[in-house]
């Protein structure tokens, strides 16, 4: 079952018993816990119809006992659990025993008038675990993976258009490259910029550049692009406005570290045929930020990428041990990095 399958389940009165929640995009599984709420609590009766637990404090028996307990007053409740490591491969950080059988048992027959909710902090599940297996075939479990390209447009264009403005496509390309693709900071931009239009409004791409701040991650692109572009003016500009933002020299010249490792890794692994999807994967990035680094890897050759991480290893000793002042050695980098293009 699918996300979307699932929501339109509920509105009908039909969620499941056990639901795990697992992936990346934290704004859509909180999305999701809403509708639940929303749906099957009455708003006067949350304060009691509804339980949070985290297993990394509680454990997996105490989480069941309540599940199996009646609720008060209500038909229905809800018992969210926070889970880190019970069904990844993450290490367990805590001294608390989970007595597995119970919930293996519980899977078997689910109370009718509990829901169980499991919200997984993690990117996979881990197969090889019996609990997970068992989940799987006996409950529903939902991947909040991160959306990408046209998707995430589309997305950008419906949430403007439910505050009754309507985004141009141009500008939704334009704020995802601003702001960048977590939907929490996006959202947040999207209210912002439908205040600002007015109901019945339009956005268009010069309203964003307008209105929307790039993030020093984004600002970090550009500068690589405006450098592979020979618009070494525009680098230095964002450059300085970095600094005026009073971000630290070391943190941009590790961002730009980090951005430069993973255009050589996506150049390398294009070489290798794999698709922009696999990229993101093995990369474990949003395929967004790796359809930027392809088309930047595209304008530099592989040996010049490892010289300019040596150089950059070798700034980041010198700034660190006091060997050159922070912001005079990021800026000879980038005039040097500038002029060799």
């Amino acid at each position: 079952m699918d996300v979307k399958t699932a929501v339109k389940a509920i509105r009908k009165g039909e969620p499941a018993s056990v639901y795990l929640l697992y992936g990346t995009e934290k704004y859509s599984i909180k999305q999701f816990t809403d509708v639940l709420k929303e749906q099957l609590i009455e708003e006067e009766h949350r304060d009691f119809a509804i339980a949070s637990y985290d297993t990394a404090e509680t454990p997996i028996e105490q989480i069941i006992e309540e599940a199996e307990t009646v609720p008060f007053l209500v038909p229905r409740k809800l018992v969210f659990v926070r889970d880190h490591y019970l069904f990844t491969a993450g290490k367990e950080n805590t001294k608390i025993e989970h007595k597995m059988e119970t919930l293996l048992t519980y899977l078997d027959n689910p109370a009718d008038y509990s829901i169980l909710i499991f919200l997984v902090q993690g990117e996979k599940l881990d197969e090889r675990k019996k609990i997970v297996k068992t989940i799987k075939s006996k409950a529903t479990v939902l991947s909040f993976g991160p959306i990408h390209g046209e998707e995430l447009t589309s997305w950008l264009v419906k949430q403007a258009a439910a505050r009754k403005v309507t985004m141009q496509q141009s500008a939704a390309e334009t704020l995802i490259q601003r702001a960048g693709t977590s939907l929490q900071t996006l959202s947040a931009e999207v209210d912002k910029l439908c205040l600002y239009a007015g109901e019945g409004g339009t956005l268009s791409s010069i309203n964003v550049e307008d209105l929307v701040a790039r993030n020093t991650e984004q600002n970090i692109f550009a500068m690589i692009e405006d450098i592979a572009n020979l618009r070494l003016g525009k680098a230095l500009d964002i450059f300085y406005e970095l600094l005026k933002q009073r971000e630290e020299p070391i943190k941009i010249a590790a961002l730009i570290s980090r951005q430069f490792r993973i255009i050589l890794q996506v150049k390398e692994l294009g070489a290798q045929s794999y698709s922009q999807q696999q990229i993101a994967s093995q990369l474990g990035l949003h395929p967004y930020a790796v359809k930027i680094a392809g088309e930047q890897s595209r304008k530099f050759q592989s040996d010049r990428l490892r010289l300019i991480l040596k150089h950059l290893a070798e700034l980041d000793y010198q700034m660190k041990t006091g060997a050159i002042d922070k912001v005079l050695g990021l800026e000879l980098f980038l005039l040097r990095l500038g002029s060799d293009s």
